[in-house]
């Protein structure tokens, strides 16, 4: 019998190795432990699921919700410098002692059950919330839907954000396929809200298969807008002259609609005013999403590591102005579709810093030069080229000769895997204090 770990790091560097699989999707031995801790909500849950855009709707939600003065649980997932970025309660970090205590309590009820890293933290995670007296929770789902560990909760509503092509291996290689195991979130009789403005089949049939409330961008709920301010439309509400929510980017309205439209539909048992929401809406804060930092040259933090992504990136960097030269740190898991992320930035991209990640399924830097090379980027000769390619082992050393060779009217953007931003955001917190 191992010693029961003392600090969190402990308990993190156990969680590791407790399981031989890193990913094993089901849900039997996560719901085995979930009725074993008695694990139930006596207040609201939305789940948010999708393939981008889940960060950002949960931190909206959250934001509202924790101004109309509830007290709101947030978990997200991954973390970009700490684990306890994952547990959020009324807007504070979980501290190291809270999920240690947690950890401790689905170790003494799980007996010989093998659970991966994420579903063990998952369940403490749940354990906290469902024990701290919450007045609302929001959970970000990981890794697709219907079989993630977060799923073992039955929501009163259901978010699918957007359904694009990332972890293939374990979802299909479809959007019909992914949007079926993005749709498992779902619950018959209750609300089922889509963003994506097209939809899968797929979902839409699950939806309707099952008995969900489906809630559909475009049919059931909507926003329009101008330069200074926007307008919410749903089924039986609207919300008029809000504030552009302060995550910068292209599909922020998309997610902000898809949190009101949740509002909505919980509106009797969440009341929330006008100005609640558009101060929630102005508050949100959510690093490494399009995140531009204070300071010249331009810096950039985005965590697009998948096409539909790194599409949504590219409009962003284009609404931004005219720079001289951009420089790219990019950094990337070997199962992503790398061609097709580097094939969304075109000739944006003058300077490229790619890295190595610390990690075993991090694709090497080299790798990704081969494939930069073969999509046509043709690099100069020489310290004055006018296009470079350069692999560095480890995102710091990318981000540090980026900006030793970027002018103050240049810009460098940031972005793939949340190891690439967190890397660089690392670095950055040390200049900011």
């Amino acid at each position: 019998m191992l010693p029961t770990p003392t600090s969190l790091d402990d308990w993190l560097t156990r969680l590791e190795s407790l399981h031989p699989k890193a990913i094993d999707m089901g849900l039997e031995r996560v719901a085995a432990v979930g009725r074993a801790l008695g694990l139930q909500f006596a207040c609201p849950v939305i789940t948010v699921g999708g393939t981008n855009g889940k960060g950002s709707t949960c931190a909206m939600l959250e934001a509202m919700l924790l101004q109309g003065g509830y007290r709101v649980g947030l978990f997200t997932s991954p973390h970009l410098l700490h684990f306890n970025e994952r547990a959020r309660i009324n807007g504070e970090i979980a501290t190291d002692a809270m999920l240690c205590e947690s950890f401790a309590a689905i170790e003494a009820v799980r007996g010989t059950i093998s659970l991966t890293y994420f579903e063990f933290t998952t369940l403490a995670i749940l354990k906290l919330f469902a024990d701290a007296g919450l007045d609302a929770v929001v959970l970000e789902v990981g890794l697709g839907g219907r079989l993630d560990a977060v799923n073992i909760i039955d929501a009163d509503v259901a978010i699918v954000t957007s359904v694009d092509l990332d972890h293939m291996e374990y979802l299909g290689d479809t959007r019909e396929k992914i949007g079926f195991e993005k749709a498992g979130i779902f619950r018959a009789g209750r609300t089922a809200i889509c963003s994506d403005p097209m939809p899968p089949a797929s979902l839409v049939a699950h939806a309707e298969a099952i008995g969900a409330d489906l809630w559909l961008f475009g049919r059931d709920f909507n926003y329009s807008g101008d330069k200074q301010q926007w307008n919410f439309g749903g089924r039986n509400q609207r919300r008029n002259a809000l504030a552009y929510p302060s995550l910068r980017g292209a599909n922020q309205l998309l997610n902000a609609s898809a949190a009101l439209a949740a509002l909505e539909a919980l509106r009797l048992r969440l009341p929330l005013g006008a100005q609640e929401v558009r101060t929630g809406l102005v508050l949100v804060d959510l690093p490494g999403r399009f995140q531009v930092l204070p300071g010249r040259p331009a810096v950039i933090l985005d965590v697009g590591h998948n096409p539909h992504a790194v599409a949504t990136l590219a409009q962003n960097l284009d609404n931004m102005g005219f720079h001289p030269y951009t420089y790219a740190v990019f950094g990337s898991m070997s199962d992503k579709d790398i061609a097709g992320v580097l094939a969304q930035l075109g000739d944006r991209i003058d300077h490229w810093c790619l890295t190595d990640l610390p990690q075993p399924r991090g694709a090497s830097a080299e790798s990704i030069r081969q494939l930069l090379l073969a999509s046509g980027f043709k690099p100069g000769n020489g310290a004055g080229a006018e296009f470079s390619v350069e692999c560095f082992a480890t995102p710091e050393k990318a981000y540090l000769n980026a900006r030793s060779r970027a002018g103050e009217n240049d810009r460098i953007v940031v972005f793939g895997s949340f190891l690439t931003v967190a890397g660089v955001m690392a670095i950055k917190k040390t200049e900011f204090h």
